[in-house]
């Protein structure tokens, strides 16, 4: 009987042991189940896909196709038809007169091609009039040619490409906010998880406080250190927690998340490494980056400005030849045919604002020159500034964690000394807020250090390809 009952007794205690295992496990999966990881890349591609901002930087790509549309002249073919209603009053009679046209300008060449037709009633009598024309017109002094159209073709063309360019600009400072803001969300989760495990740690020497006071080894006044200790931890943990709940917000407004799952940020690379001197970065930067593109060509873009407006000084002059076939009723009959050349001017005199328009855009294509100098000599103090930031912040980095170290075995050391009574109670408790503070101080600089990076890559037109933004804006 007492066998039995020993045997009984073993399985029931192998039995709540196999349960309460089966229910930690299923415990720790059902956590893990409302967690999800979320990793910088597949946030920044989440980001892209459903940020309204995104897409509003985006926008703007859909109306450069239609720029020159808008700006060039039309190369359309006009159709023109007039009908009209005579009345001749002297004569008693009444007629119609029926005009149609058809027209195109060549904007590249400056040729204007016309074809007209036109049917009435003969002024001295009842007979009806028709005549037929070809007009051929040629600008050779204002737009000879169609230079000032192939001038503002070429102005058209550079703004649409600074236009592209400063897209992939707005994306890559949109792509550098958010990248931040993930940056910042597990700096403050790293700091969320030391401020908890500094309160849980700082807990249980409270609760063996206790125990040793019990035991008459702790005073009173060693308890109510503790307690304040306690406190004073509660309270950093209630601040990081606020920190985190507000930079959590924001990662889940960017990318428009709506699960019931718990995000969790993933530990993220360094954006880059700068193993060059700053003048080779430097060098590199201002030859080939996107920014310097785009002031090259500003440049060039106010220099067309100031030929085209120096093409509008000129007196506008057309050479016109033409065909002409006059005759009787519809068909033309009885024609007499008329070829005619000639040359028509039109000359302001003193052409007042044209001439302003001129001065005008020289002063503007001196302001673009003396401001791309000036933004040259302004990125390279932001670019050094920056270098020598990213290099204090690596060195800092290294520091903090050999002192996190440190801290570590002075904390080990000053416990047992404490225990054994070597040491006094406020020497252990400035050992453990020193670890808290380096442990911080880590996290600080190593976040730091890589938002750093990112605003480099900014700066630098590194952060994206623009072909990386501009062939989704079709889709």
């Amino acid at each position: 009987m007492g066998v039995f009952l020993g045997i009984s007794l073993l399985v029931f205690t192998l039995a709540v042991g196999l349960v309460d295992v089966a229910l930690a496990k299923e415990g720790a999966h059902s956590e893990q189940k409302t967690k999800r990881k979320l990793p910088l890349d597949e946030f920044i591609r989440l980001a892209s896909a459903r940020d309204t901002e995104f897409e509003l930087i985006l926008i703007d790509e859909l109306v450069l196709k239609y720029q020159k549309g808008l700006r060039l002249p039309a190369a359309d073919l006009i159709l023109s038809v007039k009908q009209e209603y005579e009345t001749f009053i002297s004569q008693g009679r009444q007629s119609p007169q029926t005009t149609v046209g058809l027209s195109r300008l060549f904007p590249f060449s400056g040729t204007n091609i016309s074809l007209s037709y036109g049917v009435g009633a003969s002024l001295s009598s009842a007979d009806k009039i028709s005549e037929a024309a070809l007009t051929i017109t040629q600008p050779i002094a204002r737009n000879a040619f169609g230079r000032s159209t192939r001038l503002l073709d070429k102005i058209v063309g550079m703004e649409i490409d600074v236009v592209r360019h400063q897209i992939a600009e707005a994306y890559e400072d949109y792509l550098a906010a958010i990248s931040v803001a993930y940056h910042t969300w597990y700096e403050d989760d790293q700091n969320l998880r030391i401020g908890r495990s500094s309160y849980n740690e700082n807990r249980k020497l409270l609760d063996n406080m206790r125990k040793r006071q019990k035991e008459k080894i702790a005073l009173p006044i060693d308890v109510n250190k503790i307690k304040l200790q306690v406190l004073a931890k509660k309270q950093t943990l209630v601040e990081l927690e606020f920190d985190y709940d507000n930079s959590l917000e924001v990662i889940k407004r960017i990318i428009r998340y709506k699960s019931d799952q718990t995000l969790v940020p993933v530990r993220p690379s360094s954006p880059t490494k700068l193993d060059k001197p700053f003048k080779k970065l430097f060098a590199s930067f201002s030859g080939s980056s996107r920014t310097f593109r785009i002031l090259k060509k500003l440049e060039k873009t106010s220099t067309l400005e100031v030929a085209r407006e120096a093409d509008d000084l000129l007196p506008s002059i057309d050479l016109v030849v033409g065909y002409e076939v006059r005759g009787n009723e519809y068909r033309i009959g009885n024609s007499d045919n008329v070829a005619f050349a000639g040359i028509s001017m039109v000359w302001p005199l003193p052409n007042q604002v044209a001439r302003a328009e001129h001065a005008v855009s020289k002063i503007a294509a001196d302001k673009t020159r003396l401001n791309t100098e000036n933004t040259y000599y302004k990125l390279y103090t932001q670019l050094i500034n920056l270098h020598q930031q990213i290099e204090r912040e690596a060195i800092l980095i290294k520091l903090a964690n050999e002192q996190v170290g440190l801290a570590r075995e002075v904390v080990k050391d000053e416990k047992e000394n404490y225990t054994l009574g070597r040491a006094t109670l406020n020497d252990f408790i400035l050992a453990v807020n020193a670890l808290d503070t380096k442990r911080f101080s880590s996290v600080f600089h190593t976040a730091q250090h890589n938002k750093l990076l990112v605003e480099w890559l900014r700066l630098t037109d590194r952060l994206i390809k623009q072909k990386e933004v501009l062939p989704s804006v079709g889709n």
